[in-house]
């Protein structure tokens, strides 16, 4: 069986990871297309360094850009890929531009598209990933989905043919790699952080960068809690911190640590070991909860909504009043997390589904 798989954003190349490991022990032969679309060191090089995934065969260079420019970059060189390859099926990841450029491309050329993460929905449509994962969905051939709620959206979209419920890769990456990162990170002494003694918190969705308000609103919270923040900064938020005018406010609050981007395995172990994480990564959210540590979404909703409903997520948005009380009062659950994202065997699952129906295209 020949995969073409694309990536180009961090998270991808987490999920990517176990599916990976899982083709070429089963002795499929996968193509790995990088985007470009996160092209430096800390967001791109260092998850494929960490997480043993193979160097991408071809890396499209697309960059950073508008959202029709990168998506339109993508789609006509992975048009020439796909032609060259005639891969047996073209496997995308979640809801970036690089997803939709995937499924848009192969479609084009009559190539079958398999979704891994599919079914998600955040139901608001100013968010670009939300258009990129439903035009994704309606375009795939196989959709692997995470949970039992990913199922039944695609099925309230009308989408029941080739859905399959196999877990979330995200968790087997989580199982791979979390001893590992016990193993070989020195985050927490870098850092000289004490376990569960300091919050963890990224920003980088455009609901709160591009918003100068909702990006004030969260740093005086992070300032007001009184609490130590680690905070790395994505490229494009460090940015936006200064066009916001928020760095005098960090000045005088030295317990907000603004620091680098991390890699994987530093990140799992922040992770693990954070009293709380605050977040507007779909990503963290999930990771939050297999590590049972609690959760503030820093958005007005989430796709994850399981995490909500089993009482460790809390949706807060960008409200300072309502991050600062969420913090100091709010009683977590005493139990660990329900078990609604598979048991580990999303890839294995995945790529047995994969191989079962190609096998079953030849035989015709």
């Amino acid at each position: 069986m020949n995969i073409l798989t694309v990536l180009g954003a961090r998270p991808q190349f987490i999920k990517a990871a176990p599916v990976s490991k899982a083709l070429r022990e089963a002795g499929h032969h996968e193509y790995l297309v990088h985007t470009g679309q996160h092209y430096d060191h800390a967001m791109s090089q260092i998850f494929f360094d960490e997480l043993g995934i193979p160097q991408p065969d071809v890396n499209l260079g697309v960059g950073s850009g508008g959202h029709g420019k990168q998506t339109g970059a993508m789609l006509m060189r992975l048009e020439e890929v796909i032609l060259e390859q005639r891969p047996d099926w073209v496997l995308v990841y979640g809801d970036t531009n690089s997803t939709l450029a995937g499924a848009l491309a192969a479609v084009k050329l009559h190539v079958p598209v398999a979704h891994v993460e599919a079914g998600l929905r955040s139901f608001n449509r100013t968010m670009p990933e939300e258009h990129n994962r439903i035009l994704t969905d309606h375009c795939a051939d196989l959709l692997f989905c995470p949970t039992q709620t990913a199922v039944n959206n695609l099925a309230h979209e009308g989408i029941t043919q080739g859905v399959h419920l196999v877990g979330d890769t995200m968790y087997d990456a989580v199982l791979q790699f979390g001893e590992l990162a016990r193993q070989r990170s020195r985050i927490l002494e870098t850092l000289g952080l004490t376990p569960k003694q300091y919050l963890l918190a990224t920003v980088h969705r455009p609901y709160n960068t591009d918003n100068p308000e909702h990006l004030r609103s969260i740093i005086a919270a992070f300032v007001e809690c009184g609490e130590t923040v680690i905070f790395p900064v994505h490229p494009r938020t460090r940015a936006r911190l200064a066009e916001a005018d928020v760095m005098a406010m960090l000045k005088d609050a030295p317990q907000v640590r603004l620091i680098e981007p991390v890699g994987y395995l530093d990140m799992l172990m922040l992770e693990q070991h954070a009293r709380m994480i605050l977040t507007d990564s779909g990503g963290m959210q999930k990771e939050a909860y297999f590590f049972a540590v609690p959760c503030l979404t820093l958005r007005p909703e989430t796709e994850w909504v399981e995490t909500v409903e089993a009482g460790w997520n809390v949706v807060v948005g960008a409200s300072k009043e309502r991050i600062v009380t969420t913090l100091a009062e709010h009683t977590w659950p005493s139990s660990a997390p329900p078990a609604v994202f598979g048991a580990g065997q999303a890839a294995l699952q995945s790529i047995t589904i994969l191989a079962t129906i190609t096998q079953e295209k030849r035989s015709v």
